[in-house]
């Protein structure tokens, strides 16, 4: 039978280094709130419910994350008393019974799926208490992991320890995983007895150790253990976030010719074969079929683009933009809640947006659906093989028919039947000798204002 398991993530810190009004486990690393990420981590571990500690003013933690985050409770530690403390603000989730609880950190964001399933397989293996350690370059400021026989038997804070335990690289990462049967006898075992007078989950690892239980640490690298305190630290994990993706992107098949120049939202969905050029920037919800080419500086957003599509460069996918194989939006061209058919060409200096485009149509160049009227949105629809000659604006609500032709510099305020071709311009007039008379206008009003 599978083991069950709570995570519990504290999230109660205000984030003063921040210098923001948003909560610290609400900013976000590729789109999405650091919290967020942490229960993806959990549950990818296999958590079947979460428990997320808030403290004063967590009204805020609980609206953001509790339309994102399933079956998430929230509990309130009213008192600022330690990391233990803060676990057993949750002591009702904990008392429904789980083999496994996770205890994680809403501003450590980075920790892998992996990790955390190391630390259940030793849960599962008879350990109490699991421990997640790490080797930083320089360990000052951390509590040591002491070690015997493969066994751990303390961590002992920095300030506390000889000399030769700060000798230890070995360091506590905060992240525990503990046996669901004794993590409540443990948790209230813990005093407060130290200079802050604040109960401290570390001290869970000799109260069990005491009771002759097994205590184990595992290693976790680095940066999977980073935590953000400063807007510094939220650029690093952001880095840190983007290069693992920009590595998972390049070992599925994604090619990307300068891979430190693109950056992805949390949920970029692409497929093997597509080739990303530099300077290209993923907002939410981006789905890119196999063989597209995402050309550069180029930013999608809430777009879908079909198989051997072609976007850029400096291309803008909006909201409801759908490519459809074989599709091209090309260089300084925005498209927003459009469908663009398979094979269809949208190439230059263009804005389309809600709009539908046949199959097969051509999109001149400087062409404008002209979708608001400053009161609501209105369809443009476009048949396919349609053409469309450069520098035309097509008034919605209105429908160019299959295979008809709009000529250049037309402005179209009604349908176009199929096949016909609808010409929208004013008619020309030339005037024969007037360019000089102009020009000595021009040059007399520019004389008189030079002198004023």
């Amino acid at each position: 039978m599978a083991r069950t398991c709570l995570t519990i993530i504290l999230a109660a810190g205000q984030g003063t280094r921040m210098k923001s009004a948003l909560p610290k486990v609400l900013h976000p690393v590729a789109g999405l709130p650091m919290a967020a990420h942490v229960v993806a981590t959990a549950n990818a571990a296999g958590s079947d419910a979460t428990a997320i500690v808030v403290g004063h003013g967590g009204d805020a933690v609980r609206e953001a994350l509790s339309g994102m985050l399933g079956n998430a409770t929230f509990h309130e530690q009213t008192d600022q008393l330690g990391t233990a403390h803060a676990v057993l603000a949750a002591r009702d989730a904990i008392a429904k019974g789980y083999d496994d609880v996770l205890v994680m950190f809403g501003d450590t964001p980075l920790v892998r799926p992996e990790v955390m399933q190391e630390a259940r397989a030793r849960l599962g293996d008879g350990a109490s208490v699991v421990v997640v350690g790490f080797r930083p370059e320089d360990p000052t400021g951390y509590g040591r992991l002491i070690e015997i026989d493969d066994t751990l038997v303390a961590i002992r804070e920095h300030r506390d320890a000889s000399d030769e335990e700060r000798s230890i690289n070995y360091c506590n990462g905060g992240i525990m995983a503990l046996s669901g049967r004794l993590i409540l006898d443990l948790l209230d075992a813990i005093g407060n007895d130290n200079a802050k007078g604040e109960y401290y989950m570390t001290d869970a690892v000799e109260i069990a150790r005491e009771r002759g239980e097994k205590v184990v640490a595992i290693e976790a690298p680095v940066e999977d253990v980073v935590g953000v305190n400063t807007r510094r630290d939220l650029a690093a994990v952001e880095a840190i976030w983007q290069r693992r993706t920009r590595e998972r992107m390049l070992d599925d098949g994604v090619s990307m010719t300068a891979p430190d120049t693109v950056y992805f939202h949390h949920d970029t969905a692409v497929e093997p074969d597509t080739v990303i050029e530099p300077n290209v920037v993923f907002g939410p919800g981006v789905r890119v079929a196999g063989g597209a080419r995402i050309r550069s500086f180029s930013h999608l957003e809430g777009a879908t683009v079909g198989a051997h599509a072609e976007v850029g460069p400096f291309a803008r996918l909006r909201p409801g933009a759908d490519l459809a194989d074989k599709a091209k939006v090309g260089n300084f061209c925005e498209v927003k809640k459009a469908e663009i058919g398979a094979g269809a060409k949208v190439n230059h200096l263009t804005y389309v947006g809600d709009a539908v485009i046949g199959a097969g149509a051509n999109i001149g160049a400087g062409t404008i659906t002209c979708n608001y009227d400053g009161y609501g949105k209105h369809l443009t629809e476009i048949g396919q093989g349609a053409f469309i000659g450069s520098n035309s604006a097509l008034v919605a609500p209105v429908r160019i028919g299959d295979n008809a032709y709009v000529a250049s510099g037309s402005v179209v305020t009604e349908a176009v039947p199929d096949d016909a071709v609808a010409f929208g311009r004013a008619h020309q007039v030339n005037k024969d000798g007037l360019a000089p008379k102009l020009r000595a206008r021009f040059k007399a009003a520019k004389e008189a204002a030079k002198k004023a």
